[in-house]
């Protein structure tokens, strides 16, 4: 029994424009969770880094959780279980303003920065110490130096593991759809189910996200190949 695929199935009454909005969720979804994550892990990497015993204790405990919690249930924590901590007043506004969108990028966002800020730490403590501390003899504050002068050394040499989980951020992002957020894997379900053609949908599904994920690698390999450090 042979199995013919039909994949003008997607072009049928509202499937096109169902796809465009979930495309476009997708990729909102994404930016937003990525950009939250780079800033949260940042600022995670320099506090890890730092003198203070309390600041290391506390990002390693939330480095800790994170990356032993299934982003799954980070998700349904931040739906479920945040609101009801919030008052009365902020429930409403939340609930009225797209609050599964919300909830997802932030739970999305604060697990991979975990990863990210781990990814930072590594790439700063490759950097000689001795650099830290002439930017230090020159009076820059800590932060200051970590700024202007570590930071960007070490997104440079963490850039490889900064865009595989940059890629792993992106394909994440269809759990999303676990909450009801209307991004691509909850629209292709959607038709699935109105349309009974499973192979071609899911197929259609698979391609977008390779060819996403293949464009973000692809564009990684370019920015690592032009910001490398070159050993002397």
């Amino acid at each position: 029994m042979s199995i013919k695929l039909d994949l003008s199935v997607l072009l049928h009454g509202e499937y096109p424009r169902w796809i465009l909005k979930g495309v476009a969720t997708m990729f909102e979804l994404t930016a937003l969770a990525w950009l939250l994550a780079v800033a949260v892990g940042t600022l995670l990497a320099v506090i890890r880094m730092s003198n203070s015993r309390l600041g290391q204790a506390a990002v390693a405990s939330y480095v800790e959780y994170h990356q032993n919690v299934p982003m799954l249930v980070q998700i349904f924590l931040w739906y479920f279980g945040i609101p009801a901590l919030l008052p009365d007043g902020l429930q409403h506004w939340v609930n009225g303003h797209n609050s599964e969108f919300l909830f997802a990028f932030i739970a999305v966002g604060l697990c991979m920065a975990a990863y990210m800020s781990e990814d930072l730490r590594g790439g700063i403590r490759s950097i000689p110490k001795s650099q830290l501390e002439a930017s230090r003899a020159l009076g820059l504050s800590y932060l200051q130096a970590s700024r202007l002068v570590v930071l960007p050394q070490a997104a440079r040499i963490a850039l490889p593991t900064l865009i595989s989980h940059t890629v792993l951020l992106f394909k994440n992002s269809s759990l999303a759809m676990t909450v009801g957020v209307a991004e691509l894997t909850y629209v292709t379900r959607e038709i699935e189910s109105e349309s009974f053609r499973t192979v071609e949908v899911y197929l259609f599904a698979t391609l977008v996200y390779l060819a996403v994920s293949l464009l973000i690698m692809g564009g990684g390999s370019v920015l690592e190949h032009r910001y490398r450090i070159k050993a002397r």
